[in-house]
């Protein structure tokens, strides 16, 4: 049995993480301050079948808060941090740029000190695919030169790489660093287009279609995410001198038309498409090669679009008064 530090435990990625952890009879140390971003009753039910479990640990503290972390390394024996925990969006970073860096960059900051003054090697954490910008060579490589980002989102999940090397050189730890592919799947954030546009069918209103319908997106199943991260830890503890970067995705781009007409589809329901302008910030498209993730933790996303639409629509069914 190990001891896991999950921070932004109660999101979406971490408290489905958590419930795997758990399954598999680890502990779990979990960390998330439930902030406004959307309805806090929706963190409650992530968490609904974590709560009760003897191995399962929840501090309602912001990553920003330097003692409340400090607490925590020395409440807890941890063998093993993720890092999830940031302001996520790209559209929100570009209104309040200041916030993202204080929560995504010094709130990292806060966890890799806390895990050297701890004497902590082992660590896993997100980064985005929104760092590789609209980088025209596709599938996207993580040896890609990715120092032109596009929002202060992407700009701080670079800054995050750069910064958890720092700590990899200097105090010897083990390092995974992540990025993730648009995340889909039961518990999906609501501000996110498939929960969004599964909501807007249902109750026979307009979808936002920004663009002509072309951007893609490489959407990757939350099952396959958790797979990638779980990996990625049993990496970082069983060898030394880790500092990598992985893409964690499907390696299947879809169009936005097409991820429209597939919830459509999945629904019975013909969507009704409001035409929009491309936001600022948005990228033409994410494409993940994951040949480094394939060779190195041995993941292998399992989970098809279509498939992973179907889970996602049966569960929203089940819980959408959350999100009306």
């Amino acid at each position: 049995m190990k001891t896991y530090f999950i921070t932004g435990g109660a999101g979406f990625i971490g408290s489905s993480l958590a419930e795997k952890l758990l399954q598999e009879k680890n502990k779990v140390v979990t960390i998330d301050n439930f902030c406004d971003f959307y309805d806090e009753r929706i963190k409650e039910n992530n968490i609904k079948n974590c709560i009760t479990n003897i191995n399962y640990k929840l501090y309602r503290n912001d990553i920003r808060d330097r003692q409340a972390i400090k607490k925590i390394f020395d409440e807890n024996n941890i063998d093993v941090v993720i890092h999830l925990a940031a302001m996520a969006g790209v559209r929100p970073s570009i209104e309040n740029p200041v916030l993202y860096q204080e929560v995504n960059c010094m709130g990292t900051q806060n966890i890799l000190e806390e895990m050297k003054l701890h004497g902590i090697k082992n660590g896993v954490f997100a980064s985005s695919s929104s760092v590789y910008g609209n980088c025209k060579e596709v599938p996207f490589k993580e040896d890609m030169v990715v120092d032109f980002a596009i929002s202060p989102y992407a700009a701080t999940k670079k800054a995050n790489e750069v910064m958890a090397h720092v700590y990899h050189k200097l105090y010897n730890m083990n390092i995974m660093m992540l990025r993730f592919f648009t995340v889909y799947g039961p518990k999906q954030r609501p501000d996110l287009a498939i929960n969004k546009f599964t909501r807007l069918m249902l109750e026979d209103e307009e979808i936002p279609m920004f663009g002509d319908g072309t951007t893609s997106r490489d959407y990757t199943y939350i099952d396959d995410i958790v797979d990638g991260v779980i990996k990625s830890c049993n990496y970082v503890i069983n060898n030394n001198n880790v500092y990598e970067i992985l893409n964690i995705g499907n390696s299947s781009p879809t169009s936005l038309k097409e991820m429209i007409n597939t919830i459509g589809e999945t629904l019975n329901v013909k969507p009704k498409i409001k035409q929009l302008p491309m936001q600022p910030g948005d990228v033409e498209r994410t494409y993940a090669d994951v040949s480094k993730a394939k060779k190195l933790i041995g993941y292998n996303p399992s989970i098809s679009f279509r498939k992973g639409i179907e889970n996602f629509v049966k569960w929203y069914k089940i819980n959408k008064e959350l999100y009306l």
